[in-house]
């Protein structure tokens, strides 16, 4: 069955006999890009050029748009389809299913035509993400060490809320994260009616206005380059403010600093400085949700994600080992 599915040395996940999911590969005629994290967007210009359809979500689509760096200005090959839909390639169909991780992020369904499905999680949070069934299932591994696990999960929007609440009494607070997860935290503060203006670099700001025009609901937030967010930054009113977590080291390093990650296990929130906590918001599933989902698919066969981070070596080894189900983690790096 290994012949349905593998996954390349340069992160291609290839499903069936035409498609290749999150790496271009020169041999496959459909790419699917999963959601828009810059790990699953290997070779995306190539695949532009030469693919004859590249597949994803509108969302993921319009995330793309703004990031500009992945995408050719000529994309006329690009196809959204939506959740559910399916497009049919020589015997094989293709269908995206929701993933809750970001805006817009997909799991593939491929049957081919003896009728076995064969399915790429992607990067999933099993809360929200409906289980598909496989006969072969690739699977995210991010967290596929039996020590990631978080049994406080429930508590870390009250905590993440709790901690801006209480800093925003003393001045501005500053959030650093990834794309998707900035704007989850944005909808939690909303919902939780935190009423201070939400500043935002450009390209998070547009980023931001996406989620908004897909439903999400993120509150009052300005571009760092108003007017009005300027007055409020020079004059040190109290606000928040987002950055990519790639700017962690160059800006607000005076202000009340927030790092949300999903590398964080020990607790809901822990303090790494006098002025900056890290609070374990993740957009990943733990070692033990990857195992359920495993346990519901029913696969006769799992391969984990070796390419991207993670334990995939170590997660393939407990499925075999606690589930009875054949697993490899691929690709196979040489020592």
């Amino acid at each position: 069955m290994t012949f349905k599915a593998s996954i390349t040395h340069n992160g291609a996940v290839l499903l069936g006999r035409h498609v290749a999911c999150d790496s271009h590969d020169a041999h496959r005629p459909l790419r699917v890009v999963t959601h828009a994290h810059h790990d699953h967007l290997n070779g995306l210009r190539r695949s532009v050029r030469k693919c004859q359809a590249v597949v994803m979500t509108p969302a993921t689509r319009d995330l793309l748009g703004v990031m500009r760096t992945h995408l050719p200005h000529r994309t006329d090959n690009v196809k959204t389809l939506s959740y559910g839909e399916t497009l049919a390639h020589e015997g094989e169909k293709l269908t995206l299913h929701p993933a809750d991780h970001i805006l817009g992020a997909a799991q593939v369904l491929v049957e081919d035509e003896h009728g076995a499905r064969i399915v790429y999680t992607g990067d999933f949070r099993l809360s929200n993400t409906p289980i598909l069934e496989a006969d072969i299932l690739v699977l995210e591994a991010t967290y596929g060490n039996p020590l990631q696990v978080r049994p406080f999960r429930k508590v870390v929007e009250n905590a993440l809320v709790s901690l801006v609440e209480s800093a925003l009494k003393k001045g501005p607070v500053c959030v650093f994260g990834y794309h998707g997860k900035l704007q989850e935290v944005m909808q939690m503060l909303q919902a939780n009616k935190v009423k201070v203006p939400f500043i935002a670099p450009e390209k998070v700001f547009q980023m931001s206005k996406v989620c908004e025009r897909y439903g999400m609901r993120l509150g009052k937030i300005l571009s760092a380059d108003e007017d009005e967010a300027r007055l409020i930054l020079e004059r040190n009113e109290t606000h928040v403010a987002f950055y990519h977590m790639n700017s962690k080291r160059h800006v607000g390093l005076d202000a009340f600093r927030v790092c949300v990650s999903g590398w964080e296990f020990s607790g809901p929130c822990r303090q790494v400085a006098s002025n900056e906590h890290v609070v374990a918001l993740s957009d990943h599933s733990d070692f033990e949700e990857l195992l359920e989902y495993v346990c519901e698919s029913r696969p006769r066969l799992v391969i984990t994600d070796n390419y991207r981070v993670g334990d995939a070596e170590v997660l393939a080894r407990h499925i075999e080992k606690r589930l009875g189900i054949p697993a490899k983690a691929l690709p196979a790096w040489l020592a």
